[in-house]
């Protein structure tokens, strides 16, 4: 079994934590997470994957063991954060690459492939939504921020920040809680424990409606690249609906999409799935 490597690199000032896995001249994997999470999410899945790619799953600013600058200095956006992995793909090397979006991870990825197209050689969207119709109405206290940021919408959202609700993402939907094991969301409950943790992302839930605009270039980008593209999702995603996964064969009618009979975090119950689809998906190294 490949051994994992756990590294931090500083990005503008940023300490960036990721893993790593897999030989350096083999095709290269970006694992991006999502909400509440870290790199810690595909800690099953980077050894099912490592003998046959160089699999690299960095934390995102704010998030798990990377850096969180203080609100003052950095402004917490996705365009933000995204620019910063951008620079941390070439801090360490990365030219082409293929990703894998999830949750939060989604935005951030896409704008990768919409400022360097020719570096992304596929794409699997794990729960990584670009469509307006794979918006629940698990959304709606987030859409009413959006509608009128005041101070009382703001706090209504506190509620997605609590530890019952970290626990309910993990385990709705899914047939059988005693497969998902508490490690993920003890972890990412520790995580959003942190002083200015509810801030920061109190922040990204109110910016997220950045990304819902840039919906129509990220699906301009996918007729025109027509990227290798596998959709692999949890059906009973509370928050991200399947339509939001078969739209994607309205712009790259090639993509394989796929459901799993699970939740939001669909690792966490069919990561042995997920690792094969993957496996069998991506070119293997000559």
């Amino acid at each position: 079994m490949a051994e994992i490597r756990f590294r931090k690199i500083a990005v503008d000032e940023i300490n960036v934590f990721y893993r790593e896995a897999g030989a350096k001249d083999a095709p290269v994997l970006l694992l991006l997470h999502g909400f509440p999470s870290a790199s810690h999410m595909f800690r099953d899945l980077i050894p099912q994957l490592a003998n046959q790619f160089r699999v690299i799953a960095p934390d995102l600013p704010g998030f798990g063991q990377s850096d969180m600058p203080d609100r003052a200095i950095f402004r917490y956006t996705f365009e933000n954060i995204s620019r910063v992995m951008g620079r941390f793909t070439d801090a360490i090397g990365l030219e082409r690459f293929a990703i894998y979006v999830f949750d939060y991870g989604a935005p951030t990825g896409f704008r990768l492939a919409l400022r360097h197209p020719e570096r992304i050689t596929a794409i699997i969207s794990q729960n990584g939504n670009a469509y307006v119709e794979g918006l629940s109405e698990g959304w709606d206290p987030i859409r009413e921020y959006w509608r009128d940021p005041s101070d009382a919408n703001r706090t209504a959202l506190r509620s997605f920040l609590s530890p019952e609700t970290t626990v309910w993402q993990y385990t709705h939907g899914v047939a059988d809680v005693a497969a998902v094991s508490p490690d993920g969301y003890s972890l990412d409950n520790f995580y959003l424990a942190r002083p200015g943790a509810d801030e920061v992302q109190l922040d990204l839930f109110s910016d997220y409606r950045s990304n819902v605009a840039l919906y129509p270039e990220f699906q301009a980008y996918s007729r025109k690249h027509q990227p290798p593209f596998l959709a692999i999702w949890g059906k009973n995603d509370p928050f991200f609906l399947p339509a939001g996964a078969e739209a994607l064969r309205r712009d790259m009618p090639q993509a394989d999409v796929r459901f799993l009979d699970t939740g939001h975090f669909a690792l966490e119950t069919h990561c042995r799935e997920i690792a094969t689809a993957i496996r069998a998906f991506l070119p293997r190294p000559n």
